[in-house]
């Protein structure tokens, strides 16, 4: 470690399907935050810790902001814009891909009213044309000036680094906040049941996403330090229910295949999994029952 350590907040924020939780798991080099092609998949603030020898930034990934529809939309909506306060930087990440709209306009509204250096981070940047990419700059510019602007791929891992060198920069000097070896602060139990969320996600058609939450149950070693995990799904109707089980059970059983050896390779032990579906109607619309699956507005 160098003799002056930096260390820090930093908020990844951004609309539904930019990019964020890619962007994440790829400066960490390891999975903490669910990847899914349906939007909207990341639901709590996910904390991950990015240690160096410069020193410590501690990112905050955020559900993706759009206009809510229910409970859990306020929920979801409000915890990114609370992750703006009291943090370092912000990385506003956009698709390079999608055209500017009403989403960005009202994002960069949010953006006006903190002094917190903003870095705008232009993802995708590996399915854009070289010549739309000044053109691109300029559109975001002409709304709010950025004290940086990085242009990369989360995917790829291309100008991540330069990313890491802006947000330094702008880091105070400080002690650590976590141990070197930890790379989230998220509990097991949320991390399972987001891994188990993710394969069911992989699986199911366009009705299932936003109508799913898992909650870990159990997470205990057996004899042989065989890790058992019980789960349960819910959905908020009876023909969801069908789909996610699917066909004599096939569907629930490929998830489940899926996540156990994802959490086998993670935990490095065998792991025995079982999970159950239920319905819990209008889940995302009830607040009690949103609080009862672990969402809390911070």
């Amino acid at each position: 470690m160098s003799d002056e350590q930096k260390s820090g907040f930093a908020a990844i924020i951004g609309r539904p399907n930019v990019g964020k939780s890619t962007l994440l798991n790829q400066v960490l080099g390891q999975k903490i935050a669910i990847i899914s092609d349906k939007p909207q998949t990341t639901r709590n603030r996910i904390t991950g810790v990015y240690t160096e020898d410069r020193g410590q930034i501690v990112f905050l990934d955020t559900p993706g902001v759009h206009k809510p529809k229910h409970k859990l939309g306020e929920y979801m909506v409000q915890t990114a814009l609370n992750s703006l306060r009291d943090v370092d930087v912000v990385l506003y990440v956009v698709d390079a891909t999608a055209k500017f709209g009403p989403g960005e306009e009202f994002l960069i509204e949010q953006l006006a009213g903190i002094d917190t250096p903003v870095i705008l981070v232009i993802n995708k940047i590996d399915q854009l044309e070289k010549t739309a990419l000044l053109p691109l700059i300029g559109t975001y510019s002409s709304h709010r000036a950025f004290d940086a602007v990085v242009p990369l791929s989360a995917l790829k891992g291309d100008n991540t680094n330069v990313l890491l060198n802006e947000i330094f920069d702008r880091l105070p000097a400080g002690p650590q906040y976590y141990p070197d070896d930890m790379i989230t602060d998220q509990p097991e139990r949320l991390i399972v049941g987001e891994i188990i969320r993710e394969k069911v996600l992989m699986l199911t058609r366009e009705e299932i996403p936003h109508s799913l939450a898992v909650v870990v149950e159990q997470m205990k070693e057996r004899d042989g330090g065989l890790l058992y995990v019980g789960a349960t799904i819910f959905v908020e109707r009876k023909s969801q229910k069908g789909i996610v089980i699917g066909r004599e059970g096939a569907m629930l059983k490929k998830a489940g295949a899926m996540a156990r050896r994802e959490l086998e390779s993670i935990f490095g032990t065998k792991v025995y999994l079982e999970l159950w579906v239920k319905v819990k109607e209008d889940w995302r619309r009830r607040e009690n029952v949103i609080r009862d699956f672990g969402f809390t507005k911070e």
